[in-house]
């Protein structure tokens, strides 16, 4: 074989090959869709439970400091000295499509000291918990009319927690 036939056939071998891996991944019409995503994530990928109540993504976000004089609230989000809420984020392409997910309220965090009021410290910082959560990822067939379902990792922000700052290092 000289060089332009093997050009020739790898040009016809590589769509084929591709095609033919995305055959190991059953395709479902879009009305199949769902139903098979739901049945794959209840048998293979076990999904947390939603917190509720989620606000809206684009709603004001403020450091809570003044609700820790009152009445201690019993959700952790609520009692954390780096206090989160849940806002509900959406991947059109992904099962589940919508989901929840922690956003820290404070930049640093909540200070009790004494009977003094309680304050936010800079000297400490409000850092997002990841934890990473597996969607189901609609993709095209090569027929260009089914899709397949493919695993994808996200990472998901599940909480907010109070850490020292990286110390800044200086050269000597």
């Amino acid at each position: 074989m000289d060089m332009k036939q093997v050009l020739i056939f790898g040009l016809f071998l590589v769509p084929v090959w591709t095609c033919n891996m995305t055959r190991m991944h059953r395709c479902y019409d879009e009305h199949e869709l769902s139903e098979a995503a739901e049945r794959k994530l209840r048998t293979h990928y076990l999904q947390p439970p939603e917190s509720s109540p989620a606000a809206a993504e684009d709603s004001p976000v403020s450091c809570p400091v003044a609700l820790y004089g009152q009445q201690q609230p019993q959700a952790l989000s609520d009692r954390s000295l780096s206090p989160w809420r849940y806002i509900l984020r959406t991947k059109p392409d992904h099962f589940p499509s919508t989901y929840t997910e922690a956003q820290c309220l404070c930049a640093g965090c909540i200070l009790i000291q004494d009977k003094k009021p309680p304050v936010e410290s800079h000297d400490y910082n409000s850092v997002p918990i990841e934890q990473s959560r597996v969607f189901l990822k609609r993709e095209l067939c090569c027929d260009g009319k089914k899709y397949h379902l493919k695993p994808v990792t996200v990472k998901v922000t599940v909480g907010c927690a109070c850490a020292v700052p990286p110390q800044v290092r200086t050269s000597s």
